[in-house]
């Protein structure tokens, strides 16, 4: 977005606003005059009110905190891609358990699947088949992801849509002293009893 600022604002007045500035309108030359004398800009934030309103600011500083605002609302949103999977009217079960496999990893990595059976010629006669194929599909994937849109015909082709639900948030990890196996407390070793000595008395010997 692009903001007139200085000399470039060309009304006859503006409402000002700013960091300990009381919200009022002036003559445009006045705002001016006074951006000045602070050292600041005067830039028009909002060209379609009446009268349009400026804020008295460092221009420059006021540019990089607008960039650094929206790259860091780029950087929070999340790429949802639409992941496609075809099957036939009569997908065979393993066919079937590979493409649901993916599936799953298509709604955890948080993307849309748009799942399809494709009736090719007389296969048509099939549909019934095919949108109970897609409603088991759907069922079958119902940890992961969440029914957008139910199975509609479009020409040769049913169509089902899901989008992944919240993926949910990991069991907080046990502190460390809980993870370890507790440690048995060892004993000291009993200390024996000093044997009792039977043998000759000598005058001087201690025991």
């Amino acid at each position: 977005m692009l903001y007139r600022v200085g000399r470039q604002i060309r009304v006859p007045e503006v409402r000002i606003v700013g960091d300990g500035i009381e919200s009022q309108v002036l003559p445009t030359r006045e705002a001016l005059q006074m951006a000045e004398d602070q050292g600041l800009d005067l830039v028009e934030i909002s060209p379609n009110a009446q009268p349009p309103v400026c804020r008295i600011i460092d221009y420059s500083k006021f540019i990089y905190q607008q960039k650094k605002h929206q790259k860091e609302l780029k950087a929070k949103q999340v790429k949802i891609e639409v992941k496609e999977i075809r099957f036939g009217p009569q997908t065979d079960e393993h066919d079937y358990d590979f493409k649901l496999k993916h599936a799953k990893e298509f709604l955890s990595e948080g993307n849309k699947v748009k799942a399809y059976v494709f009736f090719r010629g007389r296969s048509i006669l099939f549909k019934e088949q095919g949108e109970v194929l897609l409603l088991r599909f759907a069922n079958d994937l119902e940890e992961y992801g969440k029914v957008e849109q139910m199975p509609k015909l479009e020409g040769k082709r049913m169509f089902l849509f899901l989008a992944p639900k919240k993926v949910a948030q990991k069991k907080q990890e046990q502190p460390e002293e809980e993870k370890a196996a507790p440690v048995k407390e060892k004993k000291a070793p009993q200390q024996k009893a000093p044997k009792e000595y039977k043998g000759p008395w000598v005058e001087g010997d201690e025991f």
